[in-house]
């Protein structure tokens, strides 16, 4: 069976948990890699035999998208290009991970798409989104950005029927987790010297900065600042006590798994963010709405806080696999 993984390519999360779901995709075919975007940091140890420019957006400096800039790179012409050559109809089985050429592409088309992604949770009313707070064009995306046939949804709990727990990287589970004082820090949608100017408040610990901004590594007073790299990441992630990130889904995931004490900062304006953030308060990570005058003292607090218990979240990568495989089984005997 020939299978096309497409990915989208904005942040580091799909790619990520790429790396785990490629080789359960491989036991049953012969898998092609996709991936559209620009604005991923980490690459996969296979090759991939489409990489588009495809549709993202840019983050910003000031805790949100850039729009401006994200308006100035969009290459519609070039989308609908790449929308015509890609050969969907070449492959038996399409799994989607929120990437709207090869999604598009199978509509024009006729061919089923299979989502497996954390966006494909918000396509069930039950996934939990922010109380005060409706969102109708993020809520029009997540069903028409990607549109697909069928889907497998990835978030912190398993929500609804279609929805299963998040896919932790074995190179995570493989972890074995300590606590040294140290801080990880991954916000890629602030400028450094904005957290800097925060961290350096608290001298008395000592903070690692994963930054999009930094070309090479070097040290601020008491902050280290590192350029995104997946193994010094995970050495990071294993030692450090806690974990301070955006509202995306892998990072907090993971640090719910290892047991890290928390705080997410969801993006400006961006309704899923906030939505996940709100639900990885029910699992113990404390939520800041921004980053202001008293996010010092925020820090402070949050860092005098308990650690909550770690969130044993199951291996279930394999068995979510197989049954969508199964799944577009049962479908394609109904057409």
């Amino acid at each position: 069976m020939r299978i096309l993984y497409a990915i989208q390519g904005t942040g580091n999360g799909h790619l990520s948990r790429a790396r785990d779901i490629v080789p359960c995709l491989q036991q049953h075919g012969e898998v092609d890699i996709l991936v559209s975007g620009i604005q991923a940091d980490v690459a996969l140890p296979w090759p991939v035999r489409y990489q588009f420019y495809g549709l993202s957006f840019i983050f910003g400096q000031q805790g949100g998208v850039a729009f401006g800039q994200t308006l100035r790179k969009l290459r519609p012409w070039r989308f609908l290009r790449d929308l015509g050559r890609l050969p969907v109809e070449d492959y038996d089985l399409i799994i989607n991970d929120f990437e709207p050429l090869s999604a598009w592409a199978c509509r024009l088309k006729g061919k089923k798409c299979f989502a497996m992604s954390h966006q494909a949770a918000f396509l069930s009313q039950a996934t939990p989104r922010p109380p005060a707070w409706r969102d109708r064009f993020a809520e029009f995306l997540f069903r028409w950005y990607a549109p697909c046939t069928d889907y497998v949804g990835f978030h912190f709990a398993a929500y609804d029927r279609h929805i299963t727990t998040p896919v932790i990287r074995r190179e995570v589970r493989a972890l074995q987790p300590t606590r040294d004082g140290s801080i990880l820090v991954y916000l890629p949608a602030y400028a450094d010297a904005t957290l800097l100017a925060h961290f350096e408040q608290l001298p008395e610990r000592r903070w690692v900065l994963f930054s999009k901004h930094a070309a090479r590594a070097y040290r601020h007073q008491n902050v280290e600042v590192m350029p995104i790299q997946n193994e010094a990441f995970l050495k990071q992630l294993e030692c450090c006590e806690a974990v301070l990130t955006g509202g995306g889904f892998e990072a907090p995931a993971e640090a719910l798994f290892l047991g890290k004490k928390l705080m997410v900062i969801p993006m400006k304006a961006q309704y899923e963010q906030h939505a996940n953030a709100y639900a990885a308060a029910a699992f113990g990570a404390v939520v800041a709405e921004q980053i202001g005058p008293a996010f010092t003292d925020k820090l402070r607090a949050w860092l005098g806080s308990d650690t909550p218990p770690a969130v044993l979240f199951p291996d279930e990568t394999q068995k979510v696999v197989d049954t969508a495989v199964s799944r577009w089984a049962m479908l394609k005997n109904t057409i």
